[in-house]
């Protein structure tokens, strides 16, 4: 019986800059691809930059992208980095 693989995410780190950017640097696994990823994105205005979860740049699934993109979201929007 096959055991179904689930997208995994954890913060890292996090960093507040002077400038009101936040940056947050994670870890986790892509489910679809099988394979462990690490990476930062950076908060400006509310907003997640960075290439893992930028939809041409990531070398996650589409589906991991959206997976992690929406959980830090979710931590930023519920004031976990601050």
């Amino acid at each position: 019986m096959e055991q179904e693989q689930h997208h995994v995410f954890s913060v890292i780190d996090f960093e507040n800059t002077e400038h009101n950017t936040t940056f947050v640097k994670f870890s986790g696994y892509d489910a679809v691809l099988g394979k462990k990823f690490e990476g930062e994105v950076k908060f400006v205005r509310d907003t997640p930059f960075g290439d893992l979860i930028h939809p041409e740049r990531s070398s996650l699934s589409s589906e991991c992208r959206q997976f992690v993109r929406s959980i830090l979201l979710k931590k930023y929007n519920a004031s976990e980095f601050n």
